[in-house]
């Protein structure tokens, strides 16, 4: 792997976890060091970054993480709704659908005790969303998904600790699983669509309440 390829998937995965918070300077010289590698390849990667939407420059050799608001996540909500309903839609008409069922039958199944758990689930979706990806064939539309995707992975943080979301949220995929497996174009993304509107909800009032405990006490 590149110099380049690996600062740029460790700060992809540093950021995407909240290790590297919203508003952590990036340093040149001191990220270059700590990665292991020379300044050129970090310039690079920060480039790739700042490209993703996930950094952007304050100086010449300064950058920043950038943050994500309420505004920000009802955009990516907007553009994801367009494009994962037209997925699994598209998913529907052209996928295996035995692939589907299999995914379904693993939703059914799926386990949310101990992080180990949690980590299992989303393992699960990102295997479903390679299937909808392989299903659907189209190069334009997987690319425009791929970019929505690694912001989703930040946004996802604030859904974690709701167990009651991310139980709701197994028997969400396995109904659009089963709707694909189904050939049902019309009811995957229907299935899709009330998914993304409760994900939505949640996500907004996780950034809702971690404002308000942020604010100072008067």
């Amino acid at each position: 792997m590149r110099a380049s390829d690996r600062a740029y998937a460790t700060l992809l995965d540093e950021i995407q976890s909240g290790a590297l918070r919203p508003g952590t300077v990036l340093g040149e010289v001191e990220q270059a060091a700590r990665l292991g590698v020379s300044r050129t390849p970090l310039r690079e990667a920060l480039g790739r970054l700042a490209a993703d939407g996930l950094v952007a420059q304050q100086s010449a050799r300064v950058t920043v993480v950038t943050d994500v608001d309420a505004d920000d996540i009802r955009e990516l909500f907007e553009i994801r709704r367009a494009l994962e309903e037209t997925a699994a839609g598209l998913a529907a008409e052209r996928g295996d659908a035995a692939v589907f069922a299999r995914l379904a039958e693993e939703f059914a199944h799926a386990s949310l005790r101990a992080d180990e758990g949690r980590e299992a689930y989303y393992a699960l979706i990102a295997r479903f969303d390679r299937a909808i990806d392989d299903a659907v064939a189209n190069d334009y539309l997987t690319s425009a998904l791929r970019t929505i995707r690694t912001h989703l992975v930040r946004v996802r943080r604030l859904s974690r600790d709701n167990p009651a979301r991310l139980a709701a949220s197994v028997d969400e995929h396995r109904l659009i699983a089963e709707a694909i497996a189904a050939g049902d174009a019309e009811l995957a993304a229907h299935a899709t669509h009330v998914h993304l509107h409760h994900a939505l909800a949640t996500i907004l009032a996780a950034t809702s309440s971690l404002a308000a405990d942020s604010e100072p006490s008067r």
